[in-house]
């Protein structure tokens, strides 16, 4: 990357090409394969960010960019040197862009949810950052930053069966609450993103600056609008995926997904009422998602919309890897290199999941 930024003006060199440049997202991802979680890791992520300035967006001005952001693992030792909390994912951490005016309201309504669900709040954190580093259209909309730490009921199993116990929590507030975007809400993972320009994202979160947050895993983003304009919410990563490219099929996607609402059925779920007990299973054998309705956002980008299809699809109990694979399958019905088992794979779950297209 360094070369390609050091090129005054741009010229072949290599295998790079100039008349092959295009103005699409940047991507990047860091994963430490042991699970080693090092401060290291969140520091390339953060350098790889940086250097892709010609990968994202910005204001004529060059003052305000379209968007950056890192998704990491919670870092325990980082949290609990400051803070008195149980162990290492005995807890949650919720990642919440509120209003700039009213935003006492909103946290109420969440604190309300959390205690009808019967999850209980540690507290609230403000996150300490820099607005004033920020471009002017960056730092007027630049919304209260706060962080809610849950606790792990007695009964609820570490992990993805917590994480479940969180989403239908977020899902609620964000039908109660439309002022309100949560970045993340998880036992695991946390998102830390901004209208920034790409050097911005390290020097406005004071908790990436510090040098000593740790990690496993961490995936970047710089965004360059194209068919939504920018905004603090719409930056990456979303609550599961970085995305760069467009998904051409993306009205008929959404529509076929929210079709299938009335008869979407979750076996994973059923005879939950004591976890669940919004879930309506008169007349039902299986447990219905009627409150946590409608599964996409349609005010999110396309990006964003594959995203609740992809956290909706995994928190009902569908493998990850599966559930891309079923998503965004490969171009598979003319592929003669391709096995007649994967091809078969492919035709069977093209029966209940159309594909979302587009260049990526």
């Amino acid at each position: 990357m360094d070369g390609y930024r050091n090129m005054e003006p741009f010229q072949k060199k290599g295998l790079y090409d100039p008349a092959f440049e295009h103005e699409n997202c940047g991507i990047g991802a860091v994963v430490n394969i042991k699970g080693n979680k090092t401060s290291a890791c969140v520091d390339n992520a953060l350098k790889i960010v940086e250097t892709l300035e010609h990968r994202a967006g910005k204001d004529a001005k060059g003052e305000t960019g379209d968007g950056v952001g890192i998704l990491l693992q919670i870092s325990h030792s980082f949290f609990s040197a400051s803070y008195v909390l149980p162990g290492e994912r005995e807890y949650g951490i919720g990642m919440f862009f509120f209003p700039q005016e009213g935003y006492e309201h909103s946290q109420k309504v969440f604190e309300d949810i959390l205690q009808k669900k019967g999850l209980e709040l540690l507290f609230w954190r403000d996150v300490p950052v820099h607005p004033e580093i920020l471009g002017e259209r960056a730092r007027e909309s630049c919304p209260v930053i706060k962080q809610a730490f849950i606790k792990r009921p007695a009964g609820c199993g570490k992990g993805l069966d917590f994480d479940r116990r969180l989403y239908t929590a977020r899902r609620l507030f964000e039908k109660a609450d439309d002022k309100t975007y949560v970045c993340s809400l998880s036992s695991r993972t946390i998102v830390y993103k901004g209208m920034f320009l790409v050097s911005e994202l390290r020097r406005f979160y004071d908790d990436l600056a510090c040098g000593s947050y740790t990690s496993a895993i961490a995936l970047v983003h710089s965004r360059f609008s194209t068919n939504t304009n920018p905004s603090w919410q719409r930056s990456h990563p979303n609550r599961l995926i970085v995305h760069n490219g467009e998904i051409n099929t993306i009205t008929g996607n959404v529509d076929k997904m929210l079709s299938r609402e009335s008869i979407l059925q979750s076996e994973l779920l059923k005879d939950r009422d004591d976890i669940f007990p919004f879930i309506d299973t008169t007349g039902s054998d299986s447990a219905r998602l009627d409150k946590i309705f409608p599964v996409v956002d349609r005010s999110g980008s396309d990006s964003a919309m594959l995203d609740n299809t992809l956290e909706f699809l995994y928190m009902n109990g569908m493998p990850l890897p599966l559930a891309m694979m079923v998503i965004v399958p490969e171009p598979w019905k003319h592929n003669t290199f391709m096995s007649e088992d994967k091809k078969d794979f492919y035709h069977y779950y093209a029966t209940m999941m159309e594909p979302w297209d587009g260049p990526a």
